[in-house]
């Protein structure tokens, strides 16, 4: 059986650990990514290994252009193939959309080399590799901030409108070989929320989010990991596409029923 071959930036929690747990659980070997929570990593490399899938632990900053490149290369030197990239790794600034003072033009520069300048770079690290094989699948994790103008500043939201604009151009220069596609969540439970939020203000938002959605629940990683799968496996006529996965939360409050 073939073992396909999936780098997953951001991988060490979150979006992109579910993203690779579920993958091997479908039988890939995982790129895991990280770039400073080694314990993290090796966790979800565990998990990955104990569903069958071989795995190879990458320390890397994907706004560095040659540490993209080695992760590339050390993938092709591990199992000689590259078929799926999912960038799943992010960076933000904490700040009221409404004070222009928050942020400066350095903190925009630090948020766009992560979340748009390392996508970039990666898919150009694995490109060559993709269309050799004659095959490959991106997938550019995104959110809902950049359809709402929304979130945690509005760096991260415009950093995160430009990777989709990016991604529509992948999509229509990569194939026929290389699908590209763009998911965007919504506010994901997890470390990261909790951490910025505190344990009360998570609970309350989370809570009040979810309360006002048509579906009425949490959105967490491995619904967001589901959707990736299904792009990269299960799609192969859908390219230059942005999924939303937010529990119905883009369409407004739901209406009252009588």
């Amino acid at each position: 059986m073939t073992r396909y071959v999936a780098i997953i930036t951001g991988s060490g929690s979150g979006i992109g650990a579910a993203s690779a747990v579920l993958l091997a659980s479908h039988g890939w070997n995982v790129v895991i990514n990280y770039a400073s929570r080694a314990d993290s990593a090796k966790e979800v490399a565990k998990a990955c290994e104990e569903h069958g899938g071989q795995t190879l632990l990458c320390k890397a900053n994907v706004a560095e252009d040659a540490d993209c490149r080695r992760m590339a290369a050390e993938a092709m030197a591990r199992w000689g193939r590259i078929d799926a990239l999912v960038n799943s790794a992010g960076t933000t600034r904490f700040a009221d959309h409404a004070d222009l003072e928050a942020l400066s033009g350095d903190d925009f520069l630090e948020v766009y080399r992560v979340n748009v300048v390392g996508p970039w770079q990666m898919v150009r690290a694995v490109v060559p590799h993709m269309k050799a094989a004659g095959r490959g699948a991106i997938v550019n994790i995104s959110s809902g901030a950049a359809i709402r103008g929304t979130g945690s500043s509005v760096a991260y939201a415009t950093s995160k409108a430009a990777l989709n604009a990016m991604t529509l151009s992948f999509a229509r220069n990569l194939g026929p070989e290389i699908r590209a596609n763009v998911v965007c969540p919504s506010m994901v439970t997890g470390r990261w929320h909790l951490e910025h939020l505190g344990e009360e203000k998570y609970e309350t938002q989370f809570t009040s989010f979810s309360n006002s959605t048509p579906l009425k629940r949490r959105v967490n990683p491995e619904d967001v990991a589901s959707a990736v799968v299904w792009l990269i496996e299960g799609a192969d006529a859908v390219t230059g596409q942005v999924l939303v996965v937010d529990s119905g939360a883009s369409l407004g409050a739901p209406v009252r029923r009588k």
